[in-house]
């Protein structure tokens, strides 16, 4: 039995690794698939997968793509999400501020330096040609600190992936006042090199057992009220959710991957740009 490391958000978009961990489904393949909650997201898997402490990761494109040309020795053997993450803008509830349009110049809430809400807060910012130098950053680490951040006023706006942040809002804990999708496809599965060139075929195993399970995900008998109940969704926001996620099983183009570097790097979140076969590997 191979033992894998592997680290993802606990969010709904990953439940199909867990099913397939809980049908043992990796260990009829030979692979004792070691799953780990990742909560604060991106800029603490791009770390883990520096230190050696994952093996893989489930992880947000735009994220990984700046760590891999910052010299993270990962590889993108696969498109896991293929439409876009549409991030929720939050304010608390009593907020003053209104609209989109009101948050100009105030202070973002972010997990780390790196993570997607961080990288994301960039892109709003062109979207709506602020001036990008003028941004402002409170770490948070993760959503539960978010909500800290804004209710004591150190932050005054939160992006976080819609459906997850919804029960906040239908809480009253939060109010929405936009949403921003990414302009590429949200998540990728990335490996460490090392860890590839010695493992690739049963990488390879393990990408052809989670592929067959997201080509089937949304057909799966009640899938809507497992995903509702694991992750306190109302059953409305789940087939919502489902209707708009499409899952990927294959590399990225490219093409995409072009487009992205030339968005990162006009937003100056990378200040050069990494080839195709440094990035991106076929397993």
């Amino acid at each position: 039995m191979k033992t894998i490391n592997i680290a993802g958000v606990p969010e709904h978009f990953n439940l199909p690794w867990q099913l397939c961990i809980e049908n043992g489904e990796f260990e009829e393949i030979g692979i004792d698939l070691q799953w780990t909650d990742v909560p604060e997201g991106t800029g603490k898997m791009c770390q883990m997968l520096r230190d050696k402490e994952t093996d893989i990761a489930v992880i947000l494109t735009e994220g990984i793509v700046k760590d891999i040309v910052a010299g993270n020795d990962c590889s993108i053997v696969q498109v896991y999400v293929e439409s876009p993450l549409i991030w929720g803008i939050h304010v608390v509830a009593n907020s003053k501020y209104n609209a989109l349009a009101d948050l100009e110049n105030t202070k973002v809430a972010i997990s780390r330096y790196g993570s997607g809400s961080h990288l994301m807060a960039y892109v709003n910012a062109q979207n709506q040609n602020w001036n990008t130098e003028n941004l402002q950053f409170e770490i948070v680490n993760t959503i539960e600190g978010a909500v800290e951040a804004l209710t004591n006023s150190s932050a005054d706006y939160f992006m976080w992936e819609r459906f997850m942040t919804k029960p906040l809002v239908d809480k009253g804990v939060f109010r929405r006042v936009a949403d921003c999708p990414t302009p590429w496809p949200c998540f990728v599965i990335a490996v460490r090199n090392g860890f590839l060139e010695a493992n690739e075929q049963s990488v390879a195993l393990l990408l052809e057992t989670i592929n067959n399970t997201t080509i089937e995900f949304r057909n799966i008998p009640s899938i809507d009220r497992t995903l509702a109940s694991r992750y306190n969704l109302k059953s409305e926001d789940v087939k919502e959710w489902l209707s708009l996620t499409k899952w990927s099983q294959k590399p990225l183009a490219e093409k995409v991957l072009n487009n992205i570097q030339n968005q990162l790097f006009d937003l100056k979140i990378i200040d050069k740009k990494g080839t195709f076969a440094e990035i991106v590997k076929a397993v």
